[in-house]
């Protein structure tokens, strides 16, 4: 590059050096090219794990010089004609962000410190020209939806509608698993030999987990009844926010059966029928040796010691009932939610026959398969059909649900029936998480921000 004097001695500047267009600049010690690596490994890595790279390579580069190399884009002046909005959690349970997605594009727009509607509402006043928004059902988004951009369209998600109506089923199997536990009693053969002795009546073994569901149930409404909030009193009780709803919300018997169906059921399990019918015969006089040899013959593989600890428990009245073999509510609302052609041939038998055992069951099949159908086809149009017949005849919980469709129709049935989701978002929201880790919740919201809206 040529080199340039000034003759006039009122000249401050007494040399010039000209400069070839992407390949120099004034005042730096570095190429263009050398720039543009160092800001590629920057918007990829970050600090640390940059300067890592950059010592490897050879680069003179320390982590502040990297993160002096990223700036933020400019934010378009208008929305997207397609917009996706999700929020992201900082930390997860107390503070939460919000991202803006391009979801024909498929590139993020901008990032929100929060998740309120204010916020919401100023971006949208501010970025006008958004006629279809692509959201969950979160109030927030919603409510800034219609105050301040009333003319576009929200769009709800249809694998959260899905996930809704997967907890609403799910509700249902809990509210009747005693349907279950009837006819399995009901089917039972007789036992072969005639019974001598009474056994105790069956009762919750005092089980550590059992013992543990009851007082925190007892603490969670205690708690709630003197008006604390969801998140103060799980930081009183060391809990997730998660835990605290089920707690306050469920019933204690529907807790304990949960809790119940959580314990392992152990080596002895399969031959406890036998155990308490040889118990019975014998007026509680058969040793424990004794019935370890019986039940071994029979394929027991277990312990000496466990039989052992079973006898004493029948003897002293507080021995586990006999578990019936009933299928968990999880386990019925995988089967319900799944097509039919994906269930195994096991698995078909096993939901018919918790159909046959429960009407209620039955009817929230039928319904949850129906609104699947219109989900996987996208027809919006039979929607509102849907949400009558579930309003009159369904469970308690799947009426709930339909209800919950009304109060937010127009974006449920464009959900149905329009070929835009969350789909993209939800990608970006796990790129933002990965981002987050990345830098361990050192560094600020500009930077994550800066990270977020750059594009390799």
């Amino acid at each position: 590059m040529r080199r340039f004097f000034c003759d006039r001695a009122s000249c401050k500047r007494r040399t010039f050096v000209e400069q070839v267009s992407g390949l120099s600049e004034r005042y730096r010690r570095s190429s263009l090219g050398v720039k543009q690596w160092l800001r590629a490994v920057a918007v990829e890595l970050g600090g640390r794990a940059g300067e890592g790279l950059c010592r490897r390579l050879h680069l003179a580069a320390g982590r502040s010089k990297l993160l002096e190399l990223l700036e933020a884009p400019a934010v378009p002046e208008r929305a997207p004609r397609v917009l996706g909005v999700d929020e992201f959690a900082f930390r997860k349970g107390c503070t939460y962000g919000t991202v803006l997605v391009d979801v024909e594009a498929g590139r993020v727009v901008d990032v929100l410190p929060d998740r309120t509607s204010e916020t919401f509402a100023d971006w949208l006043r501010t970025h006008p020209g958004a006629e279809i928004v692509c959201r969950d059902r979160a109030t927030a988004y919603t409510r800034a939806i219609k105050e301040d951009a009333p003319h576009a369209l929200g769009v709800a998600d249809r694998w959260h509608l899905l996930q809704n109506l997967s907890a609403a089923v799910e509700k249902t199997c809990h509210q009747h698993r005693n349907c279950l536990r009837k006819r399995i009693e009901d089917e039972a053969p007789p036992p072969p030999q005639p019974v001598l002795l009474e056994l105790p009546p069956p009762t919750l073994p005092l089980t550590q987990i059992i013992e543990r569901t009851r007082h925190r149930h007892a603490d969670v409404r205690r708690i709630v009844d003197a008006g604390w909030t969801i998140s103060a009193i799980g930081r009183r009780l060391n809990l997730d926010r998660k835990t605290v709803r089920r707690f306050r919300d469920t019933d204690l018997d529907q807790l304990l059966a949960s809790a119940r169906e959580r314990r392992p059921a152990g080596v002895l399990e399969p031959f406890k029928p036998y155990f308490n019918a040889r118990f019975t015969e014998t007026s509680g006089q058969v040793s424990g040796s004794r019935l370890f040899l019986e039940i071994r013959e029979r394929g027991y593989r277990g312990s000496r010691q466990v039989v052992r600890k079973h006898l004493t428990a029948l003897r002293a009245g507080n021995a586990e009932p006999v578990r019936a073999d009933i299928p968990s509510p999880r386990k019925i609302t995988s089967w319900i939610m799944r097509p039919r052609e994906n269930l195994t041939d096991s698995q078909g038998q096993r939901l018919l026959e918790v159909r046959l055992a429960c009407l209620d069951i039955a009817r929230a099949c039928d319904l949850t398969r129906a609104f699947a159908d219109l989900a996987r086809h996208q027809r919006g149009q039979l929607l509102h059909d849907w949400i009558r017949q579930a309003e009159q005849d369904a469970p308690k919980p799947m009426s709930g649900f339909a209800g919950f469709l009304r109060r937010d129709l127009d974006a449920v049935t464009a959900g149905l029936t329009l070929a835009w989701s969350s789909g993209v978002v939800e990608g970006h929201v796990n790129r933002v998480k990965t981002l987050k880790r990345a830098m361990y919740g050192r560094a600020s919201f500009r930077l994550l921000r800066i990270r977020v809206l750059t594009r390799p």
